[in-house]
């Protein structure tokens, strides 16, 4: 009867740690999106003051403006929880961006100018910042998705309503360009 015990305790035991570490594991990917997020909120406040600089410069580039707004504003109003829908609005406004960013090559005085400058450089910080932590969100979704599925953590996952997390991947190649900030 004690060694029946002692199994069923070590049992126990082991259905805390392995659920322990789903939890930890869950949170790491919480956190992760949360500064995905952060940074997807500073890139979507800059967007208005980029617009203003430019629009002065570039009125008759109407449509690509008008598009960044739609994308912006597209962004701001998808669900926080949907990655993936998240990621393919996030990758249509970089591009977007970068032709912004291009229309400077077409306007000498708007390159020049000190406000769209810095708004470049402020972008370009952004888009780094953004590009990290997508890179660890995407690990720390990596290991959440490797506890749920191997053996015997995915014993303790399935009915714990443990889940794989999706990834932030961006599938369209030409939604994965930087947009070039040259001066």
């Amino acid at each position: 009867m004690l060694i029946g015990l002692a199994i069923l305790a070590a049992a126990a035991l082991y259905l805390v740690i392995v659920y322990n570490g789903l939890v930890k594991a869950r949170q790491m990917k919480e956190e992760a999106w949360s500064g995905i997020d952060v940074q997807l909120k500073r890139r979507a406040d800059l967007i208005p003051n980029l617009i203003e600089t430019v629009k002065g410069y570039a009125a008759h580039e109407k449509t690509v403006l008008e598009e960044v707004v739609s994308l912006r504003n597209r962004a701001q109003a998808a669900p926080s929880g949907d990655v993936a829908g998240r990621a393919a609005i996030e990758g249509a406004l970089s591009q977007a961006l970068g032709r912004i960013v291009a229309l400077a090559e077409a306007y000498p005085d708007l390159k020049a100018n000190q406000n769209f400058a810095e708004l470049q450089r402020s972008l370009e910080s952004i888009e780094g910042e953004i590009q990290m932590s997508r890179r660890y969100y995407n690990g720390a979704a990596r290991d959440l998705n490797v506890k749920v599925e191997s053996f015997p953590s995915n014993l303790v996952a399935g009915p714990f309503g443990f889940t794989k997390a999706p990834y932030f991947e961006i599938t369209d190649a030409a939604d994965r360009a930087v947009p070039a900030v040259k001066f």
